[in-house]
């Protein structure tokens, strides 16, 4: 993580602190290996992975009061991960995905940072196969539908690695593409309902959106 800026910030989640080291801001950019490149990952979008969004704190405050004993739970697009490090740390059978070359990275650092165990991490790109991930139980994520494509793909991909009986959550700031993420998830048989939301982000700006469940039932 040379030549990268980087700070820490404590997010205080139901009496917990939790450590969290990320990028200093979204103008961060290092790929001097090419290995984003070669993923597809413009310098336009490489820092979002390693920004704590308000999205982000929003889904592991939602998913931290659910009842998730005996289920597997996905997170996809993980950046930071911050909803599987707070499950993990309740003892919940939690495995993180994302494609960015440094997710791995920051996740074990912030791991680390809060004195847990290993957690479980794969790759998870949208556009390719994935045989390691399997399928789970309930699958979340928060800001995934930021691209066109991310309403098919995202879709496609939480259906692949779906259990029969599956239940999703995306927290989404009211991108354009929720709309026809819906649609396609409809159309592969999920039963649909959303609620608002909004908070302040950590440098005090109003954030909004959506949290959107889905659940398929057989």
């Amino acid at each position: 993580m040379s030549n990268i800026q980087l700070k820490q910030e404590t997010i205080i989640l139901n009496q917990v602190n939790y450590l969290i080291q990320s990028l200093k801001d979204n103008q961060q950019y290092n790929d001097d290996d090419g290995a984003s490149s070669r993923l597809g990952i413009p310098s336009s979008t490489w820092p979002l992975f390693g920004i704590l969004w308000p999205s982000s704190i929003i889904l592991a405050s939602t998913v931290a009061q659910m009842k998730l004993t005996d289920m597997r739970v996905l997170e996809i697009g993980c950046g930071l991960a911050f909803s599987s490090i707070v499950l993990h740390g309740m003892g919940i059978d939690i495995t993180a995905s994302d494609y960015h070359p440094l997710a791995k990275e920051f996740l074990d650092c912030n791991i680390s940072n809060n004195e847990l165990p290993p957690i479980q991490y794969q790759n998870g790109n949208w556009d390719t196969d994935n045989p390691l991930l399997g399928e789970f139980d309930l699958i979340i994520g928060s800001d995934v539908l930021y691209e066109p494509d991310h309403s098919k793909n995202v879709s496609e991909f939480i259906n692949i690695h779906s259990e029969k009986n599956v239940q999703v959550i995306i927290v989404d700031p009211n991108r354009s593409n929720r709309s026809r993420f819906t649609k396609n998830m409809q159309a592969l048989g999920y039963n649909y309902r959303s609620e608002r939301f909004s908070m302040m982000d950590l440098d005090r700006n109003p954030s909004k959106g959506h949290i959107l469940f889905y659940q398929r039932e057989t």
